[in-house]
């Protein structure tokens, strides 16, 4: 018997071998099963988002019903199953939303959610990060004006 104690050796190949893989979506064709299989998880770090995707390759992802509360700013306000840190406060912090370890976020959240769809159509290499953009652009603004002093003179 394999529960022997000591019997680590099996003498035989696995009984049952699966011939093709689980589809999520094969007798489900529900709204919710489409929307779960469309949502992309972003604000996570490489393994949360690996965790994420197979629960929702093998059916196990259960979207929240309604908000919970958040761990660093206690509001009602995390609106992303399995996620235990909201938007505002994960963005704010670096950290990830469903751990809170302060890793490398895979897909940094976006302010709007028309952005995240043209950013995930651009590809990889075009990131947007969390953090406003007037920074950059005053800065921007600053070489500009330099440059038309420099033409000036």
């Amino acid at each position: 018997m394999s529960s022997q104690k000591g019997n680590v050796a099996r003498s035989r190949p696995q009984k049952h071998q699966n011939t093709f893989t689980f589809k999520n979506d094969k007798f489900d064709k529900s709204v919710q099963t489409k929307k779960i299989n469309a949502k992309l998880h972003d604000g996570v770090c490489q393994r949360c988002k690996e965790v994420l995707e197979w629960r929702v390759k093998y059916s196990k992802y259960k979207p929240l019903s309604k908000p919970k509360k958040c761990v660093k700013c206690l509001q009602k306000t995390v609106k992303d199953s399995y996620h235990t840190i909201c938007r505002p406060c994960a963005c704010e912090l670096e950290v990830c939303a469903k751990c809170g370890k302060k890793e490398e976020i895979v897909i940094p959240f976006n302010k709007e959610p028309e952005a995240s769809v043209n950013t995930e159509n651009q590809g990889s290499n075009h990131k947007r990060s969390c953090k406003e953009e007037e920074d950059s652009n005053e800065d921007l603004d600053a070489g500009t004006d330099l440059d038309d002093e420099d033409g000036d003179t």
